[in-house]
C-alpha cells in the first residue's frame, strides 16, 4: 500500500466561498484503489504555498501527491510551474496519457498544463480542478501508478 496526498488548489475554495468537491473525489478512487491518503490540503493559487505543500509531502516520504487545479490558462494557474521549480525529473508521458484520455471527451483537453515529475522518491502529478475532469484524468493513469511508484521506491527494477 503506498501512502498517497490530495493537495486542492484553489483561490475560491481556500476563501471557503465553495466548497472543495475534487479533493474528496480523487481521494475516494484512491482509497478504493488501495492507497493510504494520508492528507488532503486546500490552498490558494499562491506558487510558493503550492511548492512549499509538495516539498513537505515529499519529505515525509508520501509516495503519491496529487494536486487539482491551477493548470489551466487564467494567470493564476501556477501549478505546473510550482511542480517543475521542485522536481528534479519530469515524467511528460503522465500528463500526455491525461491530455490523450481528455481529448477523446472534449477538445478542450488540450488546453490543460498538467505536469507530473519526480522530487525524491515522490510522484506528484497535476490534474484538473473540476470533480468531473479530474476523475477522468486519474482513471486515465491510475492502473499504472502501482509499477511506477513500486520503481520509484526501489521495491521494484
Amino acid at each position: 500500500m503506498f501512502s498517497a496526498a490530495v493537495i486542492t488548489v484553489s483561490d475560491r475554495a481556500s476563501a471557503g466561498v465553495y466548497e472543495d468537491k475534487t479533493g474528496p473525489v480523487l481521494a475516494e478512487m484512491l482509497k478504493e484503489a488501495g492507497y493510504d491518503v494520508r492528507e488532503m490540503l486546500v490552498i490558494p493559487d499562491e506558487r510558493d504555498q503550492i511548492e512549499a505543500a509538495f516539498i513537505r509531502l515529499a519529505d515525509q516520504g508520501t509516495a503519491l501527491i496529487l494536486s487539482a487545479g491551477g493548470t489551466g490558462l487564467s494567470p493564476r494557474d501556477v501549478t505546473p510551474e510550482a511542480t517543475a521549480a521542485v522536481c528534479q525529473r519530469m515524467v511528460p508521458g503522465i500528463p500526455e496519457a491525461m491530455r490523450a484520455a481528455s481529448l477523446r471527451i472534449t477538445p478542450r483537453g488540450m488546453l490543460s498544463r498538467s505536469a507530473a515529475g519526480i522530487r525524491d522518491r515522490s510522484l506528484i502529478i497535476n490534474l484538473p480542478g473540476s470533480p468531473k475532469a479530474a476523475k477522468e484524468n486519474l482513471e486515465a493513469v491510475l492502473p499504472a501508478l502501482d509499477h511506477g511508484l513500486a520503481i520509484l521506491s526501489g521495491d521494484k527494477e
